[in-house]
């Protein structure tokens, strides 16, 4: 059985990656829902600043007409970023968190070659809510959206 890094093991797979040292994988165990249709592979990690990465891998099916990467695709991977990042932050455990608003500025084209990483910071933390907001770049100095958005953590099992 594969458990997130602190050994929770509920709907998701994170372990350290062996092709990428210092991230780990972040996966929902179940292939058939949308983060795995999406996003056959995600890394997640923690930065020195603070921040936490979650980066995609682009696929042609990730793009438009232009061969950019589509705008739905990086609003996927915001919303996904808001929950892995969270995780790996320690904010909340993988679960049942819910989006309850985002706000996503589009900068500048993705471009499908090249790995894209939402960067995620946390701004507020409450009892029941997490305010964040970060930046979707590819490479040093190529960004491709701003964004905050406020996640309701999720409700202790009962």
């Amino acid at each position: 059985m594969s458990v997130t890094a602190n050994g929770d093991d509920r709907g998701f797979r994170s372990e350290p990656d062996p092709e990428n040292p210092g991230w780990f994988t972040w996966q929902l165990k179940d292939s058939t829902r949308f983060n795995s249709w999406m996003f056959p592979k995600l890394l997640v990690r923690g930065d020195p600043d603070g921040k936490a990465r979650l980066r995609m891998f682009p696929e042609h099916r990730h793009t438009n007409l232009g061969n950019n990467i589509h705008g739905g695709t990086v609003m996927a991977l915001i919303d996904i970023a808001l929950f892995a990042c969270a995780r790996q932050l320690g904010i909340i455990e993988a679960g049942t968190a819910v989006t309850l608003d985002l706000s996503v500025q589009f900068i500048g084209a993705g471009k499908p070659d090249i790995p894209c990483d939402a960067v995620t910071e946390l701004l507020k933390e409450t009892r029941r809510l997490v305010f964040l907001r970060g930046v979707v770049e590819q490479g040093e100095g190529n960004l491709v959206a701003a964004f905050s958005g406020t996640i309701r953590k999720p409700t202790a099992p009962k």
